[in-house]
């Protein structure tokens, strides 16, 4: 099966049109988010958890000095594509399940950028990423901290900088970095479709809003403050050296 680029869930660089937001804009975005996992990684093993199609993954690999790199996600096709277009010797993909996913070898560092937001319980996969974790190890993920679940249908739960640090640090990991991100949108070509990988983005938003109230507080709110643009956090945490920390 052929991987859908024009949709929202699968940004493939080869084929991002070069032009507009959700483009080489979005594109741009995620590589700075890898960028900034590539500042924090350790040397050893690396799991870069929902990897699409890999280019975050290679790009780990061929520059963080001395890791090897292991990339998981649910999409069949997707892995197809990552193997066959960014694999090598140190970097490897792998179909899974990130909430299934085990290894027994454990991982000194765990990415999961743009994820946490895709599942039904976020807490549940970052408590289970984080049993992936060595002592010591740094965990690193992203998440957007304005609305998105009333554009984005495959985004389930929106987030605020504090809900995402608390569910982290629940379970007693320092926060050692992080950056923020800031993507301006045109409403204008979102609402008329002119933008790329528009092909899955909710339709009928007056008849979600009448039925999901509290989306349509978030979304005003947002815009009062912020205007037409979308936030991103990505922070960078520590495991305890001594894992009864």
């Amino acid at each position: 099966m052929e991987i859908d680029s024009d949709s929202l869930e699968r940004l493939v660089p080869d084929r991002a049109a070069p032009w507009g937001v959700t483009g080489s804009k979005t594109l741009a975005l995620h590589l700075q988010r890898y960028a900034f996992a590539l500042e924090h990684a350790k040397p050893g093993r690396l799991l870069d958890a929902a990897c699409g199609v890999g280019y975050g993954t290679r790009l780990l690999s061929d520059q963080a000095p001395g890791v090897e790199a292991h990339g998981i996600d649910i999409s069949e096709q997707t892995i197809a594509y990552a193997r066959k277009r960014y694999g090598n010797a140190a970097t490897h993909f792998t179909w899974a399940d990130a909430l299934r996913f085990n290894d027994p070898e454990g991982f000194d560092t765990i990415v999961s950028l743009e994820t946490i937001e895709h599942v039904p319980d976020p807490p549940a996969l970052v408590a289970h990423l984080l049993t992936l974790l060595r002592p010591g190890g740094v965990f690193v993920a992203s998440v957007p901290t304005t609305p998105t679940t009333d554009v984005n249908p495959h985004h389930l739960h929106d987030f605020t900088q504090k809900s995402f640090r608390h569910m982290v640090e629940a379970h007693g990991l320092e926060e050692i970095a992080s950056t923020q991100q800031v993507h301006s949108v045109n409403p204008l070509t979102m609402l008329t479709r002119k933008e790329a990988r528009l092909s899955d983005v909710r339709r009928g938003l007056v008849r979600y809003y009448l039925s999901h109230p509290a989306s349509l507080a978030r979304r005003v709110g947002a815009t009062l403050r912020y205007g037409f643009s979308i936030h991103y956090l990505t922070v960078a945490w520590q495991s305890p050296s001594d894992p009864a920390a």
